[in-house]
């Protein structure tokens, strides 16, 4: 098993997100509103306070107020059906503001059903 984390820039795609991985048999997601650290400082402060903001400014997108980060526990051999899912829907994670992906083994986990177990 493993601790599956996406931070979704593309805040429209959230739904169509859940309902492809709701058809591929990976449920359970927990969705999280997240605000990233530039954008907190870059409202905050000023760039002369601050002067790396000015080159932070440039990857911003002062539209999108927040971010989502799904979580979920995935079994290991769906992590690249959940990677494939999501690049088809909001594009190569390469590119930028697409989101992040990562993801942990899992060494303990109880409460959790596993595929009908």
């Amino acid at each position: 098993m493993r601790l599956f984390f996406y931070v979704l820039n593309k805040t429209e795609y959230l739904d169509t997100l859940l309902d492809e991985f709701a058809h591929n048999g990976i449920n359970g997601a927990t969705i999280i509103e997240s605000t990233g650290m530039a954008k907190i400082l870059s409202s905050k402060y000023d760039e002369d306070e601050l002067p790396f903001l000015a080159s932070l400014r440039n990857f911003l997108n002062p539209e999108r107020e927040n971010s989502y980060v799904i979580f979920m526990i995935i079994e290991d051999e769906q992590l690249n059906k959940v990677v494939d899912i999501i690049e088809n829907i909001v594009g190569d994670l390469t590119q930028d503001n697409n989101g992040v992906v990562f993801s942990f083994p899992i060494d303990y986990a109880k409460g959790i059903k596993r595929n009908g177990k």
